[in-house]
């Protein structure tokens, strides 16, 4: 009789990942963003959630990464009401300053019984900072393998009108270095952290959007508040149903694999099929 065992309690290298996409399909997320930006957050607000059975329209399933989400969710876990820690999050740190870190997170899907395998790299803010300064990408060549990547902001600083414009601007930069990486960009969404602090304003979002056009990018806009310093207007863990809908929800048209026909009697249709191309 087998054994099992728990799962690591590390992050999983590029390697392993690999090996659970040989038996599956499985999602790589890209998840980029500026330290501070709530990347990390997102990610131990989204393992709190399922584990709590609370991600709207999504149970968990398997995670090949448990105790790693356990680790980054630490600081969440020991806070109290009115008495939130000094931190929520840890900084993260990579053993390989070269190679990223991931976390493993099977998901069901409620409303068909869909089976979703994600793969969501932890990485520190300094490799996106990197990249955009130094057009560094040797770190970058798991996102050639993304279907869709995050770029996380930090919505204070895109309501700070002294900030505002250098985040728009580098968001711009950061989109026109993934356009080098990688020719042409996967699904792009912009997760704008910090919901709970206020709604992104139509202005904000049209700033961002010509930005990204600038580079012939679009992307699609999604508020997150990881946590909320106002839950009685915005729960912790908002948007984070929607980021993950919109993350497993294909923007290509259905296509109809194989067009009906009514059947001729004294035609040979399946002889005569290469002759009639």
């Amino acid at each position: 009789m087998g054994t099992s065992s728990f799962p690591t309690s590390r992050t999983l290298d590029p390697d392993a990942i690999s090996k659970i996409m040989a038996s599956r399909y499985v999602t790589v997320i890209g998840i980029l963003g500026d330290p501070e930006s709530g990347k990390t957050a997102c990610l131990a607000s989204l393992y709190l959630l399922v584990s709590n059975a609370e991600l709207a329209g999504w149970k968990f399933a398997d995670s090949k990464s448990l105790m790693a989400f356990e680790e980054i969710a630490r600081g969440a876990r020991e806070w109290d009401a009115g008495n939130p820690p000094e931190q929520m999050t840890v900084h993260t740190e990579l053993s390989d300053d070269r190679r990223p870190g991931f976390l493993h997170m099977r998901l069901v899907r409620n409303s068909d019984g869909r089976l979703v395998d994600l793969a969501l790299p932890d990485l520190p803010g300094e490799w996106t900072t990197e990249l955009v300064g130094t057009s560094r990408t040797d770190r970058f060549e798991f996102l050639k393998a993304a279907e869709v990547i995050w770029v996380v902001l930090d919505g204070r600083a895109l309501e700070n009108k002294e900030r505002r414009q250098g985040v728009i601007s580098r968001v711009g930069q950061l989109a026109g270095r993934l356009s080098k990486l990688l020719g042409e960009v996967p699904k792009l969404l912009l997760v704008i952290t910090h919901r709970d602090a206020g709604e992104p304003s139509a202005a904000v979002v049209a700033r961002l959007q010509a930005e990204l056009a600038k580079r012939h990018v679009t992307a699609t806009v999604v508020p997150v508040a990881p946590f909320s310093d106002d839950d009685e207007q915005v729960t912790p863990g908002f948007g984070l149903d929607e980021l993950i809908g919109a993350t497993t929800t294909s923007d290509l048209p259905p296509v109809t694999f194989w067009l009906p026909s009514d059947p001729v009697r004294g035609v040979r249709s399946y002889i005569g099929y290469r002759r009639d191309r």
